[in-house]
């Protein structure tokens, strides 16, 4: 799985997800978003368009990674998940729960 991420000027840092998501690679999602909101960046999007495997360890991160982000006062939003990562959310119900955008802009609008 490879992770990077964007600090936008208007505050919000994007958490890009490429690969698989699951038990093996939960915890590394985790500490970056962590990372991204102890550097002050309390919004995050993470883009989930380049993920080929979502599971529950994946899923667990995303939801862990909502708590945390909520708890600094800020807000979690997807990216435009790939047909795999929406399927499971949607089977799971989480859809309701992780708000998916289409782009950064979408999920985090800014004058």
């Amino acid at each position: 799985m490879d992770i990077t991420v964007v600090h936008h000027p208007f505050g919000v840092a994007e958490v890009g997800v490429a690969g698989r998501l699951n038990m093996v690679t939960a915890a590394r999602l985790r500490e970056v978003i962590q990372g991204a909101v102890d550097e002050h960046h309390p919004n995050v999007a993470v883009d989930l368009s380049r993920v080929v495997f979502l599971d529950s360890s994946g899923l667990g991160a995303l939801i862990a990674s909502l708590k945390a982000v909520r708890q600094s006062g800020g807000e979690l939003k997807l990216v435009k998940p790939a047909e795999q990562a929406q399927l499971v959310l949607e089977l799971t119900n989480m859809s309701t729960v992780l708000a998916a955008f289409d782009s950064v802009e979408d999920a985090f609008p800014h004058d």
